[in-house]
């Protein structure tokens, strides 16, 4: 089963054996993560790591409550869209929005990030676990462009001794946060 997760760092997810649902995520029964919001200073730090401008459009995959893509539109002028499965993530998400007076540059999608068109994005931000950052890797480099840079928080791609090295990196709060563009690439091999 899917679920939407927090690209655009706007929260973090973790499996439900590790922490205990909150009354709002029993209303979410297509996941099996728990969200928790990224702090906001994690979610300015991600938008300027990507260095986002007006002319950007950011997809937060697994948006959560919106502060990402809120953040984009508020702070930057930019365009965005925000994709979880839950829907009182959505609606918390477009609560947020309406108190935030941006409804003209920001949406929020129920959907699956694993299904969603994200060919539009100019920036991906996301807070997933790593094994759903790699399974996203074929997704990011076939529908969007070379050059649209993906943003992390947390989480870099990396597994069975391979990584995709990202493009730069920072630690704000003690948290990581790293940024990609795309085409993400494995580390190439050692040539003998």
């Amino acid at each position: 089963m899917r679920f939407s997760a927090c690209v655009a760092i706007g929260c973090l997810f973790v499996t439900v054996t590790a922490a205990p649902a909150t009354p709002q995520d029993d209303n979410c029964p297509e996941k099996d993560v728990v969200f928790l919001p990224t702090p906001q200073e994690v979610v300015d730090g991600m938008l300027r790591i990507a260095q986002v401008t007006a002319r950007d459009v950011v997809y937060d995959l697994g948006s959560g409550d919106g502060r990402i893509p809120i953040a984009a539109a508020k702070t930057y002028g930019a365009r965005a869209v925000g994709i979880d499965i839950c829907e009182i993530r959505i609606q918390e998400a477009n609560a947020n929005l309406a108190a935030a007076g941006v409804a003209d540059k920001v949406r929020f999608i129920r959907g699956d990030v694993f299904k969603a068109d994200i060919s539009p994005a100019t920036v991906v931000t996301m807070y997933l676990l790593p094994s759903l950052n790699l399974e996203l890797i074929p997704r990011l480099n076939q529908q969007l462009r070379p050059g649209t840079r993906v943003v992390s928080h947390a989480f870099d791609m990396s597994a069975d001794g391979i990584l995709r090295p990202p493009k730069a990196t920072a630690t704000i709060s003690g948290r990581a946060i790293y940024l990609w563009t795309v085409p993400i690439l494995p580390q190439p091999a050692f040539a003998r």
